[in-house]
């Protein structure tokens, strides 16, 4: 771990701070000496960031689908953060919509990619002329499934594959100006995120029409099972937030991180493998014969 004084005067603001990934990484950063602001969406958020942190972390409301709310949210940083700029953005707060495609509401979709794209790029944009002042870097949470998109996670794949391709076009676009961006993609996550979403596809699922249940309902019975269920092979927010302290704090960081010890390996598995092969082996994961 880092000597506090080495990153004493550093600020960084991190969205999606309330639980998970976010969480961890706010109650990390502080630790080691940060000005950490924690965006939050709830006053109990706040507050229970308070009792674990020191009084260094500043907890600010912030919904990324609203831009009256960035606005403000900038507006209260910058008053904070002065002429010295803000030299990290974390873009960490996110949804995962699963389902087969073929039933997906269009609304939720929509909902995806307003949270976990459109809301990322608007934070950022806010944001860069603070990042500017101290040529800060940009962290952006995505996901092996940025990279690979399994069956039935494709509202939530399409998404960080998106946030892939806006990070690779904004990691050149602000070259000039020593902004690195950097991708952190996780493996499986013991996070509250994946808890959420089982809870949404039980949802989901009972909404199916007859058709739907027919045609997919022991299918997805046997997806949730083998991909949503705590596992010890799960890893902890707490690795994810050690590695986002090396992508702010690294003098030449990586443009990608994957972290988990088998997480480069598979990406980079299912990018080697044909095509066919590749499907077919993730429908017999998934049951899908």
């Amino acid at each position: 771990m880092r000597k506090i004084n080495e990153v004493k005067s550093k600020s960084v603001f991190i969205t999606g701070a309330s639980t998970g990934i976010g969480k961890a990484c706010a109650i990390h950063l502080d630790a080691i000496g940060f000005r950490v602001y924690a965006g939050i969406r709830q006053n109990k958020d706040a507050e229970e960031l308070r009792k674990i942190a020191s009084d260094g972390l500043v907890p600010i409301h912030l919904d990324v689908t609203d831009q009256e709310s960035i606005k403000a949210t900038i507006d209260t940083l910058s008053d904070s953060v002065g002429d010295k700029g803000l030299d990290g953005l974390v873009n960490n707060a996110g949804i995962a919509i699963t389902g087969p495609m073929e039933f997906l509401p269009i609304e939720e979709l929509r909902r995806q990619f307003e949270i976990n794209v459109f809301g990322q790029v608007a934070v950022t944009q806010a944001f860069l002329g603070l990042l500017r002042q101290a040529r800060g870097r940009i962290v952006n949470i995505s996901s092996i499934s940025g990279q690979v998109a399994l069956p039935f996670l494709g509202p939530y794949a399409s998404s960080k594959f998106a946030l892939e391709a806006i990070s690779d076009a904004l990691r050149v676009e602000l070259r000039p100006w020593g902004i690195h961006v950097i991708l952190i993609e996780p493996g499986r996550i013991a996070t509250p995120i994946w808890e959420k979403s089982l809870e949404k596809a039980n949802e989901n699922m009972q909404a199916l029409p007859p058709q739907g249940k027919e045609l997919y309902g022991s299918i997805l019975e046997f997806a949730r099972e083998s991909m949503m269920n705590p596992s010890r092979s799960m890893l902890t927010v707490e690795t994810v937030a050690e590695v986002i302290e090396r992508a702010l704090t690294t003098k030449n960081p990586k443009p990608r991180y994957a972290v988990g010890r088998k997480a480069g390996r598979r990406i980079l598995l299912f990018k080697l493998l044909p095509t066919w092969l590749r499907d077919k082996m993730m429908a017999q994961r998934m049951g899908l014969k």
